[in-house]
């Protein structure tokens, strides 16, 4: 899932950034209205935009009607009122979140959200000897538990979601990894290697040379 927070307080913005990659989301982050637009515009596409709507420069309001029906959005605000909510709902937003705020809710109305942009994964993705557990967060192959780190679980589940189709390496880096990701780095063949050697023999994750990468 593919998250932009869009929050002019740094401190706030900052920790649920790094909460949403802690919960195995791909999230970015913009302190203004605009740098928020020129994300919403240039980045591929967001899942799901928790917007703060007292936002410089561009409000949130502004924002919220430029993007309502393209991204679900989580309003994230100071301004609880019902009348604020009802406002903030009107305005094209799908959920409303006054500050403060448990961290444990905002993921649990992110992933709702997320859930309704697209079609629903199943709880376990399958594909051969292969199965992960997105409730539990846990990868066996032939029954065995596969520990794997945050960006390999990521790699596998955009690959098991792919239902055998070719992944590119960029689309890769735009799923699993933020926006701030040097686009030549090779951080992805660095991360497809720990993950292949870590799924064992025999190789399941197969390289479509000059194209991507897929499960068979």
């Amino acid at each position: 899932m593919r998250v932009l927070v869009a929050e002019d307080e740094r401190m706030i913005a900052d920790a649920v950034v790094a909460g949403l990659r802690a919960e195995t989301m791909t999230a970015d982050v913009a302190y203004t209205g605009a740098a928020a637009l020129t994300l919403l515009a240039a980045a591929g596409g967001y899942d799901v935009l928790v917007l703060d709507r007292d936002l410089p420069g561009v409000h949130g309001d502004e924002i919220c009607r430029a993007v309502a029906g393209n991204v679900r959005v989580l309003m994230l605000t100071a301004l609880g009122g019902v009348h604020d909510r009802i406002a903030g709902l009107a305005l094209g937003a799908d959920d409303y979140l006054p500050k403060p705020f448990v961290f444990a809710e905002l993921v649990a109305r992110v992933r709702a959200l997320g859930r309704r942009s697209g079609p629903a994964d199943p709880p376990v993705l399958r594909r051969g000897d292969l199965s992960l557990d997105s409730a539990h967060r846990q990868v066996f192959r032939a029954g065995r538990y596969v520990p794997l780190a945050r960006k390999e679980y990521g790699v596998l589940a955009v690959l098991l979601r792919a239902r055998g189709g070719v992944v590119s390496a960029e689309e890769l880096l735009e799923k699993v990894w933020d926006e701030q990701t040097d686009p030549f780095t090779n951080t992805v063949r660095t991360t497809m290697m720990k993950l292949r050697r870590k799924l064992g023999e025999p190789a399941v994750i197969e390289t479509v040379p000059g194209v991507g990468y897929r499960l068979p």
